[in-house]
């Protein structure tokens, strides 16, 4: 199959093809004109590998499927390995959540004691309204 052939049958791009390619998750032959040329087994490969991404794993984190990427990596039973992986990435995650989440707390803060405090380039704010 060449590669535009590849892409079609997986939803990926070519360019995302050659990626993988160059990060040895995926493997061609080079025709006679210099086409890449993928066996027909690449489309399994290439959409277990996106059901990995779309998990949120990274293409490291993919390497240690690399003995189970030609099955049904989906409904296949998981190995210590990939549970292992599966957890250090969520571990990074919940790490950059919660960094994320403190950078907020610490903007809406800022702006909270910026909004209380007076200051001499803007007029002071209106008086509430009478309530009677």
């Amino acid at each position: 199959m060449r590669i535009g052939a590849v892409a079609k049958a997986t939803g990926c791009t070519p360019r995302a093809l050659r990626h993988y390619e160059e990060h040895g998750l995926i493997a061609s032959a080079r025709a006679a004109n210099g086409y890449r040329e993928y066996d027909a087994a690449v489309v399994t490969r290439v959409r277990n590998i996106r059901h990995l991404l779309d998990a949120g794993l990274t293409l490291d984190d993919v390497r240690v499927f690399l003995p189970c990427l030609n099955g049904d990596v989906a409904s296949a039973p998981p190995s210590p390995a990939g549970l292992r992986v599966g957890r250090e990435r969520l571990a990074v995650l919940d790490a950059r959540i919660a960094a994320q989440v403190a950078v907020r707390d610490r903007l809406a803060a800022a702006l909270q004691a910026a909004a209380a405090a007076p200051s001499p380039l803007l007029p002071p704010p209106p008086p509430p309204p009478l309530v009677r």
